[in-house]
């Protein structure tokens, strides 16, 4: 009788936290294959580095609400950059000084003297930050990142500065020393030091003002990019983050000093949507090109998005490469092969003309991978429509006359921001290759991600429709639209 209750009691326990967690990610606008915490605030990823086997994702996490506030590092580990697992806080706010945004290295030689030969420290450099001071500082873990202890010696940068954040790391291996790109974000620049131990830092260059300079410069990311179709030739490029926006640089390092080859007045984004700010990328990993990651939200509404009990999701994954356009370099950037694995069955249409009007798919859905290749009109605008329903929809369609890719959400629920009913659409300039255009998105509840040729622009909004709007159109205002193909794939839950 004791051991029949026993089981009773045990199938009760698991099917409670089977319930609870079905219920945990079953809320309204979650996302089912983008990574989001369980519960409460997070925004800028931190320390991406792959070890043994492992993806580690820090990211800025307040572990108390879900409200940005009591900045410390949460950790999340994959496998393959797709399914994560989140585990404890990594590294707490402490003593009033706040962790704000760095980086994470594998220090193999124990530079550092934090670990050993046999068993190298994995360092995490990161800005320790109050209301009046921000400084440089490490971390390091000896158990494969699980665990982690503040160096007791830090900080080991202080400028005595109260603008001064966001350390990234990463090893130069021409001059055998660690290279941390850093931020002086009120004048628009970027500094490098130098160190041979991660704990005793020298300045060697600077960069900037350069390009957009509307915005407080942070969250740098210096790495070799490789060359699109050119195996074993690469350019160096630098990203930073200017308060809800992204730019990036391309040209060349020497140790000490960036050089950029981007012309002058020329502003590249590596994504033109509302929603997507400081990212970041694993430099090594066994893709053998960077990956990076971004924050998917936008300063000016972060806090009032509806979204509860967490608030923020990292971007997908994308693979980075550049390419020559028009004569400048620009990134390519393309979601991570695992993706595929979470298709279902696809849903084709193909050889469909439209002709100044509007035609509902059968397909529906709010979790899915599409592509569409299309020939547009060549007047006014083509594209699709997605979270249709109840009069509501988002728009995302090719603008002949500007020759431009746009999100429009004007037509969709805002009531719960003013700052986010102000930013309707996002716009990138795009260019038809042999009269088609080509589209990958992936819609996720309340998040959408569109790349456009292969890669060579991105966008990145969110959206928050109700979950019966989720009917899919395509249109044209234009004559002779065609969709030459059309597939979407239903899309597992990483959950």
């Amino acid at each position: 009788m004791k051991k029949h209750l026993l089981y009773l009691f045990l199938c009760c326990m698991l099917n409670g936290t089977v319930m609870a967690q079905l219920k945990l990610y079953g809320e309204n606008y979650r996302p089912q294959f983008h990574f989001t915490p369980e519960r409460n605030w997070m925004n800028d990823p931190n320390g991406l580095v792959f070890y043994k086997g492992q993806y580690h994702l820090f990211y800025q996490y307040n572990p108390f609400a879900n409200v940005w506030g009591h900045m410390s590092w949460g950790h999340a580990v994959s496998k393959d950059l797709i399914h994560w697992k989140q585990l404890p806080v990594a590294l707490e706010e402490e003593n009033g000084i706040m962790i704000f945004s760095g980086s994470a290295v594998v220090d193999t030689k124990n530079s550092s003297g934090l670990g050993s030969i046999q068993n190298p420290p994995l360092v995490a450099i990161y800005t320790g930050s109050t209301d009046t001071l921000q400084t440089q500082n490490l971390a390091y873990s000896t158990d494969n990142g699980l665990q982690w202890a503040k160096y007791k010696s830090n900080p080991v940068l202080n400028e005595n500065k109260k603008d001064f954040r966001d350390p990234n790391v990463f090893w130069y291996a021409p001059e055998k020393k660690w290279i941390m790109s850093l931020s002086y974000p009120t004048t628009h620049q970027i500094a490098f030091y130098s160190s041979v131990n991660l704990r005793d830092w020298k300045q060697v260059g600077i960069f900037g003002p350069a390009g957009d300079t509307t915005g407080v410069w942070e969250c740098p990311d210096l790495m070799r990019v490789p060359i699109y179709d050119q195996p074993g030739s690469y350019k160096w490029v630098l990203l930073t983050s200017q308060n809800a926006t992204m730019q990036y640089f391309v040209g060349n390092f020497d140790g000490k000093n960036f050089t950029s080859e981007t012309p002058n007045g020329t502003t590249l984004k590596p994504d033109y949507g509302t929603d997507y700010y400081a990212a970041i990328a694993y430099h090594s990993n066994p893709i053998g090109k960077p990956v990076s990651i971004g924050w998917v939200n936008n300063w000016y509404y972060a806090n009032q998005i509806p979204t509860y009990p967490w608030k923020g999701a990292a971007s997908l994954p994308r693979t980075l490469q550049l390419k020559k356009i028009n004569d400048v370099w620009q990134l390519i950037q393309q979601p991570v092969a695992a993706l595929a694995t979470l298709r279902k069955q696809p849903v084709i249409y193909a050889n469909k003309k439209i002709n100044k009007t509007t035609e509902l798919l059968p397909f529906k859905g709010n979790v899915w991978e599409g592509e569409i290749i299309m020939q547009p009109a060549t007047t006014g605008e083509t594209g699709l429509q997605l979270a249709v329903g109840n009069g509501l929809a988002l728009n995302i369609s090719y603008n002949a006359a500007a020759k431009q890719l746009v999100i429009n959400r004007n037509n969709t629920p805002d009531y719960f921001s003013a700052a986010f009913a102000a930013r309707p659409t996002s716009i990138a300039p795009v260019r038809l290759l042999n009269n088609e255009l080509k589209l990958q998105v992936f819609f996720d509840k309340s998040i959408v991600e569109v790349f456009v040729n292969n890669g060579e622009q991105v966008l990145t909004v969110q959206v928050f429709p109700a979950e019966e709007n989720n009917g899919v159109a395509l249109y044209s205002t234009g004559e002779n639209a065609l969709f030459k193909r059309v597939t979407f794939w239903p899309m597992k839950s990483i959950w």
